[in-house]
């Protein structure tokens, strides 16, 4: 079954615009992802209306602002399957989110010579605050590595873990190959050493239903612009069990239960983590753009996506020169390749003349250039209000652009 796209498309008005006079095609998901009516509406109403600090006052504005805000968190609860919104952090986005267990984490459980797994494939978000970290902590990044085709090495995995890995943190989706990784396994072959380890869900929860229980994961980060919500909210679920092991990442305001200059005892989860003014609106806002999946058919969203990443790999395969980097057999919807003879920046200014918006460069994924011996890629990266016809477009511009060179 296949969503009515022309419908859903009504409901994002930026994409009924012209650049350089041709239609937009906006192929730069994985960058930032647009935003329904519905949620830009919830924002302007907060704004205009009811706009108060949280859990600070009794009045009606603040008492009406607490109320959504706390709302919001059973939204998100309810997206991820937490056990309950304690373990639902509200934060400025996937990098706040990591950093934070990173800090907190590093600092309650690792020690000199103790070990972090990431992979190979990791956005720096997922990779530079560890590193940060084990300098700090005297602590030594090990790394899981992938094959040419962007499949991560699990066999590797049993020889990486020793008893001096403290956790293992890594991406659900990849941002720049669009593999699809097998988190259940590594979390299932991590717990068997009681090791513990973090999802860097920033490509996943846009693309994948969510079931941190089912998953099993210690903690799972995401973003709210990537899920058509909000910039500048974020999402930490973390199980309980570790959450009160660790301490806070931030202090000031809400975060606390008593000052005094002799100690400060720390508030209850979540608020333990949240310290000062939290972006309210910015959680409101996700939490709207939740409700827009649920009431679409979310599921109905990831299985479309799934046809434009499949039709758009078929059609640029087509094209001679062009590589595609990552070709695992689970991929979400990102394409990333270079054409040989076009440096990937021309490619994007050129693509951007016909109205095509994509990403190009080193995709925030340095190891991964460095593995396939380049400098930059192209990356094309879709979402349900995207169409075939598009695609359809997308391949007749690369044709033409090569034809120039």
């Amino acid at each position: 079954m296949i969503p009515d796209i022309l419908k859903i498309r009504k409901d994002f008005p930026i994409l009924d615009q012209k650049v350089n006079g041709k239609p937009l095609i906006y192929f730069d998901n994985a960058a930032t992802s647009q935003r329904p009516i519905k949620v830009i509406e919830r924002i302007n109403e907060f704004s205009l209306l009811i706009n108060s600090n949280i859990h600070r006052a009794t009045h009606f504005l603040a008492n009406k602002t607490t109320e959504a805000y706390e709302a919001s968190r059973e939204t998100v609860r309810q997206f991820i399957n937490a056990a309950e919104p304690a373990e639902v952090i509200f934060t400025h986005g996937t990098t706040e989110s990591i950093n934070l267990i990173a800090f907190s984490f590093g600092e309650t459980f690792v020690s000199s010579g103790d070990e972090v797994i990431v992979t190979e494939m990791e956005h720096h978000a997922n990779i530079v605050p560890w590193q940060m970290m084990c300098e700090r902590r005297g602590g030594i990044l090990k790394v899981l590595p992938f094959n040419d085709s962007g499949v991560l090495c699990l066999e590797i995995l049993d020889t990486l873990i020793t008893e001096k890995t403290k956790i293992i943190a890594l991406a659900h989706v990849s941002n720049t190959l669009g593999t699809i990784n097998p988190i259940k396994e590594i979390i299932e072959k991590a717990h068997q050493r009681n090791i513990p380890v973090l999802i860097d869900g920033a490509q996943g929860a846009p693309h994948l239903k969510i079931d941190v229980q089912a998953l099993d994961c210690d903690f799972y980060a995401f973003s709210g612009h990537k899920i058509f919500g909000p910039t500048g909210i974020g999402v930490l679920y973390g199980k309980r069990k570790w959450l009160d092991k660790i301490p806070p990442f931030l202090g000031g305001g809400e975060m606390i239960d008593r000052v005094t200059f002799t100690k400060t005892t720390y508030n209850q989860l979540p608020y333990k983590f949240e310290a000062g003014t939290p972006n309210y609106v910015g959680a409101i806002g996700m939490a709207s753009a939740i409700d827009y999946l649920n009431e679409n058919g979310n599921q109905l969203f990831i299985d479309y996506e799934h046809e434009l990443v499949t039709t758009a790999t078929l059609q640029l395969k087509k094209i001679e020169g062009l590589k595609i980097y990552g070709e695992a057999p689970l991929k979400a919807g990102v394409v990333s390749f270079n054409i040989a003879g076009i440096h990937s920046f021309d490619l994007g200014i050129l693509l951007d003349q016909l109205g095509i918006a994509v990403r190009t460069g080193r995709l925030c994924a340095d190891p991964v250039m460095d593995h396939f011996g380049v400098e930059n890629m192209v990356r094309a990266s879709f979402a349900f209000y995207n169409t075939v016809e598009e695609i359809e477009i997308f391949y007749k511009a690369l044709i033409r652009i090569k034809a120039m060179f």
